[in-house]
């Protein structure tokens, strides 16, 4: 771990940090600065003027390039790898996206790598990349072609990421056009496994510090890291993606931790929680952290939130603790098992991973909204088919609130990957079979639920009055809110490949991630006409 850069003047935090209910005042909806647009990680936002109906274009000949005379309220089109999971993040006019190597930007860096670009939020040209070498461990803890999975978070003049070398990352939004600030090894870094440095470019990523989780925390990363970092006031939270071995059979490091909290000037260690999640691991926790401020009985409550590899939900204390031999420990608050007891047995003996018939843990981002924390359980598409659960739980207990805090609880939906968003008090969930579905988010009751006719790896997005989800099949289906739905009112829209990420809005834009284009949508945005130019 390195960190030259110290002093300066930095700028405010963008994440907003009280108990948010629906995200975003800011004329248009404001930026998008982290995963789940904020602290609660709630997927929806006051963004306005959204289009309804729009074209992502037509691919020219056997190109990967797409005529932007066919394309409709389309602002830019910036190329991306050929799998790109994360999600986007837009802050200060500048757009941050993960994927991979597959449409090389410099010729310097060949095969399979990971990259992070920093385009301009007006025009989608490249400002600078980040290329992080692979692992080398293949599947296991690193699948090959993945790109970053994580979702950056822009925190004043900081860019922080998850890379898939298992290492939280702090970058300088400026890259180098003002310089090396940091890390300074950026070319030798780049240049891994071999042992001559790169020269470094002026579009270069500025690296300020690492923390290497492998290393600091005896971390075992399954298949890839994917955690979104949470900034916390000074701190950073982090998901370690800790997980199994290639064979599902065993879980590696045991005692690693799952959640780790960081300095967020200097990326020093400065807690980790001690609850034994790693010798529970089902698979990998691949979910983000959240965080709750509230008041219960007029006192303040604050809590950072995390879905369990073992199907639990966990809350701990945020300020870690010394424990008898003398690590910095999160106390754990409650956690809430959001599995039934019976997905935890069959034939009456306890399954110790899950099945088709059970039990699933928690892979997507527990969120929370008016004090109330909601999480869904779901499991890897590549293992089984598992079983779905949404619930509601009460924060104000302590200990196992399994059987005492939880709200409510909805059976109908299927397993699940996706972050719920709250928004007018209905809560909208997709889940990987395809549907969609709406709840009264205060007493669990459907309203309605729609079939996209596709696989959902993605989170819905609610903002402008609208529901937008992405599925597997390459379409970004559009649904009004509200407690009755009208299937005449539901728009598709074909994205021209698979769409894994989640969409998000942002200054009054809608982006969308496919697995190889970032489009840039915007209301009577002029196209037709021009040539087939794409974000450099």
């Amino acid at each position: 771990m390195s960190d030259l850069r110290a002093g300066g003047s930095w700028l405010l935090a963008l994440v907003p940090l009280l108990p948010v209910q629906e995200a975003g005042d800011a004329p248009r909806g404001g930026d998008w600065p982290t995963w789940g647009h904020d602290a609660s990680r709630n997927m929806a936002c006051e963004a306005s003027g959204l289009p309804t109906a729009f074209k992502a274009g037509e691919f020219i000949g056997v190109s990967d390039r797409i005529d932007r005379s066919t394309t409709e309220n389309v602002r830019w089109i910036a190329k991306l790898g050929s799998q790109s999971y994360g999600n986007p993040t837009i802050a200060n006019g500048r757009v941050y996206v993960g994927t991979n190597n597959d449409a090389p930007r410099d010729s310097r860096f060949k095969g399979d790598r990971c990259v992070v670009n920093c385009l301009d939020e007006a025009t989608g040209d490249l400002i600078w990349q980040l290329n992080v070498p692979k692992l080398g461990t293949g599947k296991v803890s690193d699948w090959e072609f993945l790109g970053i999975c994580s979702s950056p978070t822009v925190d004043g003049d900081r860019v922080y990421l998850v890379t898939n070398r298992c290492e939280v990352m702090c970058l300088d939004v400026n890259g180098m056009a003002d310089g090396n600030q940091g890390f300074a090894d950026e070319g030798l870094y780049a240049a891994w496994p071999a042992t001559e440095a790169l020269p470094v470019e002026k579009h270069d990523a500025d690296i300020l510090w690492i923390l290497n989780m492998i290393d600091e925390c005896g971390v075992f990363p399954h298949n890839i890291t994917t955690s979104a970092v949470l900034v916390v006031d000074d701190a950073l939270w982090v998901t370690t993606s800790n997980g199994v071995d290639y064979g599902h059979v065993e879980t590696p490091a045991p005692f690693a931790p799952c959640l780790i909290k960081v300095d967020k000037m200097s990326g020093e260690l400065i807690g980790e929680e001690a609850s034994g999640l790693s010798q529970r691991i089902f698979h990998s926790n691949w979910t983000s952290p959240a965080y709750l401020r509230t008041e219960v009985e007029g006192k303040p409550l604050e809590l950072g939130l995390f879905g369990g590899p073992d199907g639990f939900v966990y809350a701990f204390e945020p300020e870690p603790v010394k424990d008898e031999d003398g690590y910095l420990v999160f106390k754990e608050r409650w956690r809430c098992d959001a599995n039934k007891p019976e997905y935890r047995v069959l034939d009456g003996k306890k399954l110790k991973y899950a099945t088709r018939k059970g039990p699933s843990e928690v892979l997507s981002t527990v969120i929370s909204w008016e004090g109330r924390v909601f999480a869904v359980i779901g499991q890897d598409p590549e293992h089984g088919e598992g079983v779905g659960r949404l619930v509601c739980i009460d924060p104000s207990g302590s200990g196992d609130v399994s059987g005492s805090h939880i709200v409510w609880s909805y059976d109908g939906i299927h397993r699940s990957m996706s972050t719920p968003s709250i928004a007018d008090g209905l809560l909208y969930i997709a889940d990987y079979s395809g549907f969609v579905y709406c709840l009264d988010a205060r007493t669990g009751e459907l309203q309605w639920r729609h079939d996209t006719m596709a696989h959902i790896w993605g989170s819905t997005l609610v903002a402008d009055g609208k529901v937008y989800i992405g599925n597997e099949d390459g379409y970004l289906t559009i649904l009004p809110t509200g407690r009755t739905l009208d299937s005449e009112d539901v728009v598709e829209v074909d994205m021209t490949s698979p769409v894994y990420s989640s969409p998000v809005a942002a200054n009054g834009v809608l982006y969308v991630a496919t697995h190889t284009h970032l489009f840039a949508i915007e209301v009577r945005a002029s196209a037709a006409g021009k040539p087939a130019k794409e974000g450099k």
